[in-house]
């Protein structure tokens, strides 16, 4: 009961942080879903009309495509996890060898956000005594103690993002008539590529009719690359 406790209020402590990297995670893996998913389909239906060999390729390309994020984002959110708790660990160790060079290095960050000398020095003393290392991390590295990446979330996120992403033209070019499983494949994608910039610019707080041209832009070409790769092959 007390781990389930713990958990919860470790979950809602999450910090915006680790909560922008899981949504990061699944955007990006819902747009490689859709473009790797596409590019297999529109090079496989040119070369060949068979609506069964279309969809297994597909499917198989939408689930390697799934995996492959979620492990590529499994091995970078653990690293990024490893090198935070290697700068916790080796604060812990200057606190131990090197305090007063640690309080200095609080003072001159509050100097630097025109705090007075002797202001810095006093808020930086009050913290360390109260909570050295959460101070040092949070000055230093701009980390909060305790709060890391989660790569398995990142992980689940982009697995099931980038598989939902590759749905959209899977489901346009093998469910539609055969008449018209071209331009609904072609609506799915810049449909969904508009979706995942529009997300993309809202969680970076960017431009989002930037994000969406360059969106579509990117799904256009890719749609029409791997159609002449089709055609030659």
């Amino acid at each position: 009961m007390d781990v389930l406790l713990k958990k919860k209020a470790n979950d809602k402590n999450e910090t915006m942080d680790e909560k922008l990297n899981t949504l990061r995670a699944g955007v990006l893996g819902s747009n490689d879903g859709i473009l790797t998913v596409v590019g297999v389909l529109f090079s496989v239906a040119v070369a060949t009309p068979n609506q069964f060999t279309i969809f297994i390729a597909g499917l198989a390309d939408l689930m390697a495509c799934a995996f492959s994020m979620a492990s590529g984002e499994y091995a970078s959110v653990s690293a990024q996890k490893d090198t935070e708790q290697a700068a916790v660990r080796e604060e812990h160790g200057l606190l131990k060898r090197n305090y007063e060079t640690e309080v200095k290095s609080v003072q001159d960050y509050y100097m630097a956000r025109g705090v007075t000398t002797e202001t810095a020095r006093q808020i930086a003393e009050d913290l360390m005594t109260k909570k050295p290392l959460q101070t040092v991390i949070n000055v230093k590295h701009g980390l909060k103690l305790g709060h890391y990446m989660n790569p398995w979330k990142a992980a689940i996120s982009s697995l099931f993002s980038a598989a939902a992403g590759g749905v959209f033209p899977l489901a346009a070019m093998t469910l539609s008539p055969v008449a018209y499983q071209w331009p609904a494949t072609i609506i799915a994608v810049c449909v969904s590529v508009s979706l995942t910039g529009y997300l993309s610019a809202r969680l970076g707080d960017g431009l989002v009719k930037v994000a969406i041209t360059r969106n579509l832009i990117v799904g256009i070409l890719t749609m029409i690359i791997h159609y002449s790769v089709g055609i030659i092959l």
